[in-house]
């Protein structure tokens, strides 16, 4: 079982538990006739469908503003006169009747937060307009931290009333967990992407502005034109806006790129591109593409005096495109480019070939890994295949870099 497929179940189970409860109210009391087959079907269905709304809210984290969005919802989920959720220290949202009582949750949550233990208790409401009587809270618990609590309110005591509301306490913690692995993975992301930025080698920058300085008195327009060039290739490699970019931005910093690194090397690198623009608009991490041309000029060229020649191709297949990046240089053993996809290699021998490795399948998926096909003297092959869809995935439009 995928990692995915163990956190969709661990999230649906409470959620079915709890659903008993409420399909024991619906059933009892159905409110109309339905299509979707028995009362038990449409029930479990309904239910379904309320925590498919309640958990897009929950996935952004608990705050106000996700609180009284899901409140609604995992009150239709209890079937409960009132709900509301809570954070360590204040009510972030209230849904349904008896709002006064918010005034006096904090208070009677004063022991969950500190144990993590459920509670019921008895609302003492002196109000004969009110018709809450009674209250239930659970922890809602995020790595093992009490973060919150969901109380629910009743005009009695059901005895299942404290099972369902600590189920879907739990379900709600379930989607909190998950908001906080997106936020972990994206942390990740950005990490990885300025430990790339730092693999950007410092040689290739010294480099290209000798190169540049070399045609200033000989060719001024020409020192010009490459200046610009490095001025828009560092602003891109570290730019801040979005950790997704276009196929179409990836390899025009790419062009700018080898630009500079023509202009230092001259006929000795022949590059071939050939690109179907149907696919220039796909989506893919940012900073995906330009570590493999950079690893092919350093092995395809640096050190060798003959003449070298590197092939960038990208082309439609189907539900994915296909980049490859091809270079007749020295190429490697394939255990010592086994070592480096592993972490374990000198980073300087494949320039972010394992960072671009592990971050397309954090995106993708472990099917969408680099493929490498190299030998000792043949040269190396690099293919990468992008889906052209992916739920999340999209470049962000060009902002300004602080």
């Amino acid at each position: 079982m995928t990692g995915t497929a163990a956190a969709v179940l661990v999230a649906l189970c409470p959620l079915l538990l709890a659903g008993g409860f409420l399909v024991g109210r619906r059933t009892a009391h159905p409110r109309g006739h339905s299509d979707v087959g028995s009362p038990v079907e449409h029930a479990t269905f309904e239910t379904l469908h309320t925590a498919s709304l309640a958990a897009p809210p929950l996935r952004a984290g608990l705050t106000e503003d996700t609180a009284r969005k899901s409140a609604r919802r995992l009150r239709s989920l209890l079937g409960t006169d009132a709900l509301c959720v809570t954070n360590r220290s204040t009510v972030l949202a209230w849904d349904g009747t008896g709002e006064q009582h918010g005034r006096q949750v904090m208070e009677r949550l004063a022991g969950l937060l500190e144990t993590g233990r459920s509670t019921a208790f008895d609302c003492g409401c002196g109000d004969t307009d009110c018709s809450l009587r009674w209250g239930v809270a659970a922890p809602i618990v995020v790595d093992q931290r009490v973060v919150g609590a969901l109380v629910a309110y009743a005009t009695r005591d059901f005895a299942v009333l404290a099972r369902a509301t600590d189920e879907v306490a739990r379900w709600a913690s379930v989607q909190l967990e998950l908001a906080e692995l997106n936020r972990s993975r994206t942390r990740l992301i950005e990490a990885e992407i300025k430990a790339l930025r730092a693999q950007i080698s410092p040689h290739f920058i010294f480099n290209s502005l000798a190169a540049i300085a070399s045609f200033v008195r000989t060719d001024p327009e020409r020192a010009r034109e490459l200046l610009l060039e490095f001025a828009d290739f560092t602003r891109y490699s570290f730019r801040r806006h979005g950790e997704f970019t276009t196929l179409a931005d990836e390899l025009h910093s790419i062009d700018q790129y080898l630009a500079l690194v023509r202009a230092r090397f001259g006929e000795r690198l022949s590059v071939t591109l050939q690109i179907a623009p149907e696919v220039l608009p796909v989506s893919l991490p940012f900073l995906c593409l330009q570590p493999l041309v950079e690893n092919a000029v350093k092995h395809g060229l640096e050190g060798v005096v003959t003449r070298s020649s590197i092939t960038i191709s990208a082309k439609d297949a189907g539900a994915e495109a296909e980049v490859v990046i091809e270079d007749d240089g020295v190429g490697m053993a394939p255990e010592r480019l086994r070592r480096i996809l592993r972490g374990e290699g000198d980073p300087t021998s494949g320039i972010g070939l394992s960072n671009v490795d592990e971050r397309l399948r954090q995106v993708f998926g472990d099917d969408y890994g680099l493929v490498i096909d190299t030998a000792v003297g043949a040269g190396m092959r690099i293919t990468v295949r992008i889906p052209k869809y992916r739920a999340g995935v999209h470049s962000s439009p060009p902002g300004r870099d602080a």
